[in-house]
């Protein structure tokens, strides 16, 4: 089962990152100037990951994949680390997809 995990950047704003089984982060989210919004952020990500349209398959000007995740109003909710492949980024894609719904959430504040 997967995890999401709510910590503090330098600049205090809080941030999320949702880690698969296995200790992979999947997903980092943006800041959020409160943890209410984290929060929030995090519920997002668990109703759009179940949504196939809400992730934006991307290639970088590197050559390397990556996704996004959007909410309803096209705003980034997360996104993901950098794939030497598509399809590896599509794995990650999956694992948002089966982790997400039910993860738990640990702070590390």
């Amino acid at each position: 089962m997967g995890t999401f995990l709510i910590s503090k950047r330098k600049n205090e704003e809080f941030q999320f990152v949702l880690k698969a089984g296995n200790g992979q982060v999947i997903l980092a989210s943006e800041g959020y100037k409160t943890k209410a919004a984290c929060d929030n952020g995090i519920e997002s990500v668990r109703k759009n990951s179940q949504l196939v349209e809400r992730f934006d398959r991307l290639e970088s000007t590197n050559g390397k994949h990556y996704f996004n995740l959007k909410a309803s109003n096209g705003q980034i909710i997360g996104n993901s680390e950098m794939y030497e492949s598509a399809a590896a980024r599509d794995n990650g894609i999956e694992s948002v997809f089966k982790n997400a719904p039910e993860a738990d959430i640990k702070e590390d504040l």
